[in-house]
């Protein structure tokens, strides 16, 4: 199998350079439009594919990204893994802004979303226990530190449904947790990836300290876009240094990504319902 890197840019992150042969092509899903059209070319003889989260000029809040359509579609065009780059706020002192954080947890705290492709009809339970891929986070990570930028390896990731910022109390509650980073957009988009089979990453570029910070005070959005621009900066020079890292020949995820759905589809063959069937497959073919 052929590595195929897919990205999903966040906040500040429209574009994608140094791509050769780049050209936006509608992706087709079965779960309806995904955020926009996608950036296809190859980097370094490996193919990529780059979809912005939010659409061009930012038209999806956090909500209504379509998540299940970008995974979908992202399947269809044959990306063997996923990196989602993001912005987030920090609950730490020393994950400052401009930092990246190489997420390994998310508390799930988004309450209108879409969050499986599967459901009445066929019905399936994947583990996310471990919910990013760690051969592909270590890639990530490698990568950042060569680009010189400030990485946090392993964080805990509170998503919050937005698209306002946290109130002074539920911040101060998120850091009691234990979280590290805030965002609005890894959930449901890391437990779809592993539905569909697909290793996903995600680098959470630090632009604030939320609301907890007695010497920052609230999130103030003009210094959050001033930080985003830098950002998108540094996370243009860490990808462009992922496909030498991850290589053109794709072996079997050896932390099992690529198989997560071996013993996962509960429903019995002859109790599934063949409209939803059709829908998935390309997520779960393999399996069903």
């Amino acid at each position: 199998m052929q590595t195929k890197i897919g990205i999903i840019g966040g906040s500040g992150i429209y574009n994608m350079d140094g791509l050769e042969n780049a050209t936006w092509v509608t992706a087709p899903s079965a779960w309806g439009t995904p955020s926009d059209d996608v950036l296809t070319g190859r980097l370094d003889g490996v193919d990529m594919v780059f979809l912005p989260r939010h659409g061009r000029g930012h038209v999806h809040s956090p909500t209504t990204v379509p998540y299940r359509a970008n995974i979908d579609a992202l399947k269809r065009l044959g990306v063997t893994d996923i990196i989602s780059i993001s912005a987030c706020g920090s609950f730490r002192e020393d994950m400052a802004p401009g930092d990246f954080v190489i997420v390994d947890q998310f508390i799930d705290r988004t309450f209108a979303r879409e969050k499986s492709f599967f459901g009445t009809g066929c019905m399936a339970h994947v583990s996310v226990a471990h919910p990013t891929c760690a051969r592909l986070s270590e890639a990530c990570a490698t990568a950042g530190r060569a680009a010189g930028i400030t990485i946090h390896t392993g964080g805990t990731y509170l998503a919050m449904e937005g698209p306002q910022f946290s109130s002074m109390a539920e911040s101060k509650l998120y850091r009691a947790w234990g979280c590290d980073v805030i965002g609005m957009t890894n959930m449901p988009e890391a437990k779809l990836a592993r539905e569909a089979e697909i290793c996903y990453a995600s680098v959470a570029m630090v632009t604030d300290y939320d609301s907890w910070h007695p010497d920052h005070g609230a999130v103030d959005v003009s210094d959050v876009i001033k930080t985003l621009q830098g950002n998108g900066t540094k996370a243009q020079d860490l990808i462009s240094r992922l496909p030498a890292l991850l290589g053109t020949d794709r072996t079997p995820c050896p932390h099992g990504c690529d198989r997560a759905l071996e013993y996962a589809v509960m429903t019995a063959p002859d109790k599934r319902d063949p409209a939803l069937v059709a829908k998935l497959d390309a997520v779960a073919g393999r399996v069903l």
